[in-house]
């Protein structure tokens, strides 16, 4: 339950996760390099269902320029020196059930961390044979890695909604959109943030009205950038 609270809230009241922070590429003995800025949002709505929690969710990101961060509209791929098209995140469902298993937590101080790192390997959505310039294998592998901190005090209080901060490291292949083939090497995300009532307007206005509201009920499959880049490109 605290977790729920911390991560959404317990009421079934909307919540906002707004984060920002970089990304970087690196390959054997070359980087890393400072690709892209990243900002984005997530909007959550937890649900308790069978024992446990639905936490019903979409997000929304963009890739800025990483120095004068600025949303992309097309990108300069220095390991390839092709200009590609960006892809900005709109992922939608994404979905996910809690409570099976306890949240580790950390007492630092007056504040409690929770963290959560989550370790992926799956059939890829993109097989090489299909997509050969967007995929770097069969099987997609990544990690996430996120840590929430709350105050003590706030946790104490019972409130349905506890503020929090987080930040949130990602690595992960080569996006698809970047047309990097089966070259070796990796992104590095590496963000911050926190729940909030105020979405940046560059953001608000970029991602829409519909990705500023949560989902009222549970469907799928979960939405990727990896899946997205398949629909786009199979439609």
């Amino acid at each position: 339950m605290d977790f729920i609270r911390v991560r959404a809230s317990a009421d079934g009241a909307e919540t906002i996760s707004w984060w920002t922070g970089d990304v970087y590429g690196w390959r054997q003995d070359d980087g890393p390099h400072h690709l892209f800025g990243f900002e984005g949002l997530n909007v959550a709505r937890a649900v308790e269902s069978d024992g446990g929690w639905q936490l019903l969710t979409r997000e929304a990101a963009v890739y800025l320029d990483p120095k004068t961060r600025e949303v992309l509209k097309s990108w300069d791929n220095p390991f390839t020196e092709r200009t590609v098209e960006v892809q900005h995140v709109f992922n939608d469902p994404v979905n996910q059930r809690l409570g099976a298993y306890p949240v580790p937590t950390t007492r630092v101080g007056d504040q409690v961390v929770f963290n959560i790192d989550i370790r992926l390997s799956y059939p890829s959505p993109l097989k090489v044979a299909e997509f050969p310039e967007n995929s770097a294998s069969d099987t997609y592998r990544a990690m996430e890695m996120f840590q929430f901190f709350a105050a003590a005090s706030d946790l104490e209080s019972g409130t349905p909604s506890v503020p929090c901060v987080f930040s949130w490291c990602r690595v992960s292949p080569w996006l698809p959109w970047m047309a990097m083939g089966q070259r070796e090497g990796a992104l590095v995300y590496h963000c911050r943030g926190g729940k909030t009532s105020a979405v940046p307007e560059r953001l608000s206005s970029f991602v829409g009205e519909h990705f500023l509201h949560a989902p009222e009920e549970w469907s799928g499959p979960n939405v990727t950038s990896w899946t997205a880049f398949a629909a786009s490109a199979r439609a």
